[in-house]
Order: structure tokens, then C-alpha cells, then sequence
């Protein structure tokens, strides 16, 4: 600490994202000599309705946990508090001792030894999920994965790699989070910070855990000014306390400066210190800076035009991220398409293809719609198929029949013949499509842009169309693994390409479609689909929210949640209640109204199904009214007005 008193820091501004600790990192800050720009950008909600820890706490009394793994200091105790409001603490402490239990990191461990738990052993630093899955694999002996069943307290994000590597090693996995990390509450100091950034105002900005760089650039977003501060990362020195701050910071193309070799905030203060300077030096000697003027009117200019188009306050984009809304919003799938007679009539003159790379004609779909059922979002008129076109399987929609794939996949040579594309390139009339129709739109309306699920893009290869049994699919997913494995690694990293797409070119929000899926069992989604589902989920921009609608999936659909998603969409088989409760109450849901009772109900019929909905839902945030399905041809236009018109009016 006597190396800080140097005041090595002089004269330079330090941005510092934390919350929790921000008095206490900003005071070391100090302490060398530099400015703190205190900026917190998340507070930790506790999760107010937790039924994954109560179900934790009867497997845990069952005897039916092994193994617990302990991520924050932080998410131990409130674990501790939440079970604390049905058993009595010292009963909970003796289930603990009767368990073997695995801390992260120091402060769980410290926790541990305040409730005279005892833990089997430490992990090494950094302390990532790197270092755990590898301590873990080097005492095999003491804790043997292979059908082990284990909880993993997590810590407001779903930590994928932990998971999925954990099961990798024949683990039965059990998430329990605690709470989850939203925007603070007010939000001033970061809007400042983030102005400060991009007028050169700020030196370093200093990180210290990965949700900080989520919530930077989603409110940069927010007042129209990411992109500005995209480059401003270029003239500052940027630091992070660990790894996996290091991998969600490059995740936006920013490269980390300073990272120390102890994942704590007194040596990340120390290496700022001791190198900052002289980065921000060279730094600016390279030419990377933005003349300081020249931002500063760009800023003002763009805070001008932009500062009231927020997406992040619309109704839609706050129900996804379960904040509270003034009303439930609604869209439908299939919103813009052939139940409308604008639609049937451009229909009649252009081709279903031809109207997906007609930019002009897609834009004219998309917001008509909108603006005829005055729905709260829009989705971008297109269909999931168009990458099977990409991958060069050819593409065709035969009147009456749907669909046709011309070269289906049926072997191994098919798969290998698949060729590594970027959807940027191959699809980018849609792209085209997508800049062209948010310019369009009212500035206070989001749009979706959607993709299918790997099974559901497999199953149409597989089959050359539709199907109704997915015989050819089954056989080839249970025959030949190899062959599956292959066939879905190409179409995921294809699927994660071509959604990263979309957010760039403007989408809002994008939403993962996997209509097939409920044709699998459980079993089967679990071993062939949900690997590539969660992989895909994980790879996509976190700066937009995602839907992950599946249909059929009533019978797994916790597990269907578990792969991933901000929303959950739900069909109509199954109550959207008893769906939430399976999903967990720390993920929005979407739907579920059943599409035909607007086609054969009366009024009577749509508000008695609407008041359904909502009395399964009750009053908690995170509901985005919905079809179970897409709008029927038959459907009758008024009846689709009619229904948004309900949703809001009962709902506000």
C-alpha cells in the first residue's frame, strides 16, 4: 500500500463502475493520487419469489445434494437468508456439514468459517470457473463428478461454461440463484460518465466484474451514444480485476490494459498505479485519441437528437429485463403477415422469397402491421429458413405445401459439404432490411429480429420441409452422433453469426425460434439439443434482450429454460402460471394466448382468455402478452386489434 502514497495517479480521472465496495475502491484510487469517478452501474435484487432454492432445500434435507458449489461471499448469505424464512438457521448449517462443499473464492470461504461450515478444499486464483472445473478434476478422489448431483449458488448472471463443463464431467447440475444485477436506480452518474468518456474527460476506467460492461454500453445505447463510446475505449486505459471481467470487456472489442495476477481490488489499484500513465501516454502519442473538440461537439450534437429515444424505457424492452411496467406489452408472432390483406395483396404480385430480399417491401410489411394492431414491438418480416439458402441447400415455397428444401442433408458428405459462412455477407439483404425498417418506425417502437434454434433448422435439412413425425431427423440424431455433433456445431456458430448481425445493424431485442422441439422427449432435448441451444444463446450479444420460444415444450420446459434466454416464450398447451413457477421467477416469460380462439371466439371468448392470463401471472413484472403461436390465416383483423386494445386496457 505504501507504493499508492506515491501519487502515481496524478492528474488523472478514474472511472470506477463497482457498487458494492465503490467507497472503498475509489478511496485506494485516491490514496496514489488520482480523481475517482465514482459511476455505480448495477444494484443486486434479491429474487422475492424463489422456488429453485426451495426445491434446493428439500433435496438438500432428502439427502440428495453432494455436492455445493459456493460462487460470492455475498450469494452464500443470501442463500442462507432466504432459507432462513422457512427452517431454522441451525437446522440449515447441519445440512451443510452433512454435504461436501467447494467455495470459489475467499469470500465464500470466509462465510463458511463465520457458520462453522466445513469445505473440502480452496481454488487456486484467479478464482474463474477455469480454475474450479480444474481443482475439482485434480481431487477426483474426494469429489467424483461422474453422477454427482450438484447445486451451484450463482450470482445473478447463469455462468454457462460452469455449467455445461460440470456436465461435461457426468455432473447432475442444480442451479440456485440468489439474486440478480439490474440497472441502479439512478442512473445520472453513469449517463455523466459515459458523456465524460467520450469528450476525453476520463484516463482510465477500471472494472471489476463483467455485468459493469453490460450495463455501460446497455445505457450508452440507450442515449444513442454507443458508438461514440466504442471509441473512446480507444484513447483510455482500460483495466480489470480478473479474467472473466478481461473476456466480457473484449466481448465488445475493447482491449484490457491492466489486469493483475491476484483477482483483488488492492492489486488491480496498485497495477493501475504503477502503469497507467504510462499507457495512457503511449496511448496518446499512437494517434488514438479523438481530438477532444471534435468529440465534445459530436456528443452534443448526437445528445440532442437521440437523449429521448430510450429503448430501454419502452414497455417491451423493460418487461424483458422484469422491470416494472405502466402495462403489459404485447406483439404477436406472424403480426405482419397473411391474415392482413395488405400483405395478401403484395402477396399476389411477388414471390415469398422475393419479398424476404425486397427491402422496400419488407419494411412496408413490418410496420404496417405495427401500426394497423398498434402491437409494442415490431418483428423484422423474414423467415428462419433463409439459412438454409445461405448454406447453399436451395430454397423454394410451393403453394399449398410450405417449404421445400432441394438438396436435403441424408449422410455424412452432406454435412461436411455444409460450408463455413457469415450471415453478414450471405444474408445481407436482410441486414439491409432491418437498417431501412428501424428507420421507419416510430422511434418509441422496438424491433425484433429472430433466427431459428439449431434442432429446428436441422430438422427442416434433414427433411427437406415440413414433417409431421421427423422420422429422417430422429434416425439420423440417434444412428449417428458424429454425424449430428458436426451437422449442429455448423448450423450454431452460423445461427450466433447471424443474429449478431442483426443487433448491429439495429434490432432491439431478437427472438430464438425452435418449433420442432417439441416433438423430442425430454431425454432426447437434454442429450442432442440443448448443448447447441445454451452454446448459441451464450454466444449472442447480451446489449439486447433474447426470446427463446419453443412449442411443445410444456413437458421440459425448465429445462428448456435452462438453456438460455431473458424471456421465455410459452405456448399455448400448457398454463403460462405453472410454466413461470418451472422457469423461475428470475426470467421474464412470453405469451400464451391460444391462436384459435382468435379466429373462431367471440369478443366474450378473446377477454375471457386475456383475463386468464393475467390472473396466471398476477402483478409481477417480466410478462410480454403473446400467442402460443403465430396468427392464424383465418384470423379476422378486427378481432387482432381488438385483442392488443384488451391487453392494455386491462392491464394498465
Amino acid at each position: 500500500m505504501s507504493e499508492l502514497k506515491e501519487k502515481k495517479l496524478k492528474d488523472m480521472n478514474v472511472a470506477v463502475f463497482e457498487s458494492r465496495h465503490a467507497k472503498t475502491l475509489c478511496d485506494l484510487i485516491r490514496l496514489s493520487g488520482g480523481n475517482a469517478v465514482s459511476a455505480p452501474s448495477l444494484k443486486e435484487v434479491p429474487l422475492e419469489n424463489n422456488p429453485q432454492v426451495f426445491s434446493f432445500a428439500e433435496k438438500l434435507f432428502a439427502g440428495e445434494i453432494d455436492l455445493l458449489i459456493l460462487l460470492t461471499g455475498v450469494g452464500a448469505r443470501a442463500l442462507l437468508s432466504v432459507l432462513e424464512t422457512r427452517y431454522p438457521k441451525e437446522q440449515i448449517l447441519e445440512a451443510f456439514r452433512k454435504i461436501k462443499i467447494v467455495p470459489r473464492g475467499p469470500k465464500p470461504v470466509r462465510v463458511l468459517n463465520e457458520w462453522q461450515v466445513p469445505y473440502a478444499f480452496t481454488v487456486p486464483e484467479p478464482n474463474t470457473w477455469v480454475e474450479l472445473l480444474e481443482t475439482l478434476s485434480q481431487n477426483k478422489a474426494m469429489i467424483s463428478l461422474q453422477g454427482c448431483r450438484v447445486a451451484v449458488q450463482e450470482y445473478g448472471v447463469e455462468n454457462t461454461e460452469l455449467l455445461e463443463g460440470l456436465k461435461h464431467r457426468g455432473a447432475q447440475v442444480l442451479k440456485v440463484p440468489v439474486y440478480r444485477w439490474e440497472l441502479p436506480d439512478d442512473l445520472e452518474p453513469l449517463k455523466t460518465t459515459i458523456e465524460d468518456m467520450i469528450a476525453g474527460n476520463i484516463q482510465v476506467a477500471l472494472f471489476t466484474t463483467a455485468v459493469q460492461v453490460t450495463h455501460l454500453f446497455q445505457v450508452a445505447k440507450q442515449m444513442g451514444l454507443e458508438t461514440l463510446l466504442e471509441r473512446a475505449f480507444s484513447n483510455l486505459v482500460v483495466a480489470s480485476v480478473g479474467p472473466d471481467c478481461s473476456k466480457a470487456i473484449a466481448a465488445y472489442g475493447i482491449r484490457v490494459d491492466i489486469e493483475p495476477e491476484s483477482p483483488k481490488m488492492g492489486p488491480l489499484v496498485q497495477g493501475v498505479a504503477e502503469k497507467a500513465k504510462l499507457i495512457f501516454e503511449s496511448k496518446k502519442k499512437a494517434g488514438t485519441s479523438l481530438e477532444k473538440s471534435c468529440a465534445t461537439e459530436v456528443l452534443d450534437t448526437v445528445l440532442r437528437i437521440t437523449r429521448d429515444e430510450s429503448w430501454d424505457e419502452t414497455p417491451f424492452i423493460k418487461a424483458c429485463r422484469l422491470q416494472k411496467t405502466s402495462f403489459t406489452p404485447v406483439w404477436l408472432m406472424r403480426q405482419a403477415g397473411r391474415y392482413m390483406t395488405d400483405y395478401r395483396q403484395i402477396r399476389e404480385k411477388h414471390a415469398f422469397l422475393d419479398i424476404c430480399k425486397n427491402k422496400d417491401l419488407v419494411t412496408e410489411i413490418t410496420v404496417t402491421a405495427q401500426e394497423k394492431i398498434h402491437a409494442d414491438a415490431a418483428i423484422i418480416f423474414s423467415d428462419i429458413l433463409l439459412m438454409a439458402e445461405a448454406f447453399g441447400l436451395g430454397l423454394d415455397y410451393l403453394k399449398g405445401d410450405g417449404p421445400s428444401i432441394k438438396k436435403a442433408i441424408r449422410s455424412k458428405e452432406d454435412v461436411q459439404a455444409l460450408p463455413q459462412i457469415n450471415p453478414e455477407e450471405s444474408l445481407s439483404y436482410v441486414m439491409q432490411a432491418i437498417r431501412q425498417t428501424r428507420q421507419s418506425l416510430k422511434p418509441n417502437i422496438p424491433l425484433i429480429g429472430f433466427a431459428g434454434a439449431p434442432f429446428t433448422l436441422a430438422s427442416y435439412m434433414i427433411e427437406g420441409g415440413s414433417s409431421k413425425d421427423f422420422e429422417r431427423t430422429k434416425k439420423l440424431m440417434h444412428s449417428d452422433t458424429g454425424i449430428w455433433e458436426d451437422l449442429m456445431e455448423k448450423i450454431t456458430r452460423a445461427t450466433a453469426k447471424y443474429l449478431n448481425a442483426q443487433v448491429k445493424a439495429g434490432v432491439q431485442a431478437v427472438q430464438l425460434f425452435d418449433s420442432w422441439a417439441g416433438c423430442l422427449s425430454a431425454e432426447e432435448y437434454e442429450r442432442y439439443v440443448y448443448p447447441y441451444s445454451s452454446r448459441l444463446i451464450a454466444s449472442v450479444d447480451k446489449r439486447v434482450p433474447l426470446i427463446h420460444f419453443g412449442t411443445g415444450t410444456g413437458k421440459f420446459i425448465g429445462l428448456f429454460s435452462r438453456a438460455g434466454g431473458d424471456v421465455i416464450g410459452v405456448d399455448h398447451r400448457i398454463s403460462i402460471g405453472d410454466a413461470w413457477k418451472k422457469i423461475g421467477y428470475d426470467k421474464a416469460v412470453q405469451g400464451n394466448l391460444d391462436p384459435t380462439i382468435l379466429v373462431k371466439g367471440s369478443l366474450k371468448d378473446i377477454e375471457k382468455g386475456v383475463r386468464a392470463i393475467f390472473h396466471e401471472v398476477g402483478s409481477r413484472p417480466g410478462h410480454i402478452f403473446n400467442l402460443g403461436h403465430g396468427v392464424l390465416l383465418e384470423t379476422p383483423l378486427e378481432n387482432v386489434i381488438a385483442l392488443v386494445d384488451m391487453v392494455h386496457e386491462f392491464s394498465r
